[in-house]
């Protein structure tokens, strides 16, 4: 019985001295570091009245285009910043209840209704097709959601 006891003992004191040196680091075997910010990259020339506060990075492969600052209404015109022509992937980040529908032209013209209840923030990629690799530039504009016509 007395072995045991001091079993026990010298369990507990091992496993207050492990939990001791894990709070004395900070690194909790849970705790993981939050991503770094993706770096700000210039792919794109933008032009137009909010050009200054769109940022643009890389998410994978796809060039996002952040537009989560814009409000109300507005546009731009994107451009390839290099004689590389545009990226294969573009996407655009938006905050919902901010933007009620962002449109698209080049190529094709898209519209995309933005869902207010939707989790923040969204990235909406272009499709395939919308634009080529000889498209001259992007005309992006958004505003409130459209107004649905009451049914009879």
């Amino acid at each position: 019985m007395y072995g045991r006891a001091a079993t026990n003992c010298g369990t507990r004191a091992a496993t207050a001295l492990c939990v001791l040196l894990l709070c004395a680091c900070g690194h909790w075997p849970w705790h993981r570091t939050p991503p770094p910010p993706p770096t700000e990259v210039h792919e794109l020339d933008i032009s137009g009245a909010p050009a200054a506060s769109v940022r643009q990075f890389w998410k994978r492969n796809t060039l996002l285009v952040d537009l989560s600052a814009a409000s109300g209404s507005g546009s731009i015109v994107l451009k390839p910043a290099s004689a590389q022509g545009w990226p294969v992937r573009v996407a655009f980040r938006i905050m919902p209840g901010s933007i009620g529908l962002l449109e698209v032209r080049a190529d094709e013209r898209v519209s995309l209704p933005i869902t207010a209840g939707a989790p923040k923030p969204v990235d909406l990629e272009l499709a395939p097709g919308v634009y080529s690799a000889h498209t001259p530039q992007l005309s992006v504009s958004w505003g409130p959601a459209p107004a649905v016509p009451a049914l009879p």
